[in-house]
């Protein structure tokens, strides 16, 4: 999953989000599903070919990770907020669609995949066992640059396949709570007036692709956080930057490494 924390400097707390500002996310990733669910129909054009063929497979296969920025530099502005949206594709040598699928579904051992960012992974509804199965999933997540923020986070996930080479998987967040003094007697989730607005959305979509002896991976993480505090640009907006773009590369590389372990 896109596992990142927005730490701005410490800053006052926020209501939540502008309703104009989740309109606008939620129309934003609308455009993205409706993209990715053609691309799921036609295995030719199945990942977004600009990163996954800029460079030949052998040259993958050395562990070339590309990562790209969609929206432009610091996000989108919207009403008080800002959207983000990042593209990352590697290439985990010897790897199965099976194997990566079997690890996404994987939720328990999320903390040894993913720490440090990850601390604490499990399901809270279990699939279906249809084809395209949805669970609902908790993390707890920690991210630490200026400050450290811990988040609980609940996310409902559906799995897809086109064939036995091909998958996809979309994470959506259902419920994001800011933890404050975790691990202590005095740990409590903030209630909404409370929060800061690290993070008030994120939508990961996984896509893979079985090839080349081995396995594409590419994953989109589109998150809606609080805007830049006025007069702190100068501060703050290399962080918006280079954060999203840090945790994706830091999310594939452990995948990668999973599948080769």
């Amino acid at each position: 999953m896109g596992l990142w924390i927005l730490s701005l400097v410490p800053a006052a707390s926020l209501p939540g989000p502008r309703p104009a500002a989740v309109e606008s996310f939620d129309s934003y990733v609308r455009a993205v599903e409706t993209r990715l669910a053609d691309q799921h129909r036609d295995p030719q054009g199945f990942l977004t070919a600009s990163a996954r063929d800029a460079h030949g497979a052998r040259h993958w296969q050395d562990g070339e990770l590309i990562v790209e920025r969609i929206t432009p530099a610091a996000g989108a502005d919207l009403p008080g907020a800002l959207l983000h949206h990042w593209r990352g594709t590697a290439f985990a040598r010897g790897a199965s669609a099976r194997d990566f699928e079997l690890l996404l579904r994987d939720f328990n051992n999320y903390p040894r995949y993913f720490a440090p960012q990850v601390i604490e992974a499990g399901l809270l509804r279990h699939p279906a066992g249809k084809l395209e199965d949805q669970v609902l999933a908790r993390l707890r997540v920690r991210q630490q640059h200026l400050i450290t923020v811990v988040m609980d986070t609940t996310y409902e996930v559906s799995f897809g396949r086109l064939d036995a080479q091909h998958g996809w998987s979309t994470a959506r967040s259902k419920e994001i709570r800011e933890i404050q003094e975790p691990g202590t007697a005095r740990e409590r989730a903030l209630p909404a007036g409370e929060e800061h607005g690290y993070l008030w959305r994120i939508n990961t979509y996984w896509s893979w692709e079985e090839r080349d002896g081995g396995l594409y991976l590419q994953m989109e993480s589109v998150s809606l956080t609080r805007s830049i505090p006025r007069g702190l640009g100068w501060a703050v907006a290399p962080l918006v930057e280079s954060i999203p773009r840090e945790s994706l590369e830091f999310t594939l590389r452990s995948a990668c490494h999973a599948l080769g372990k």
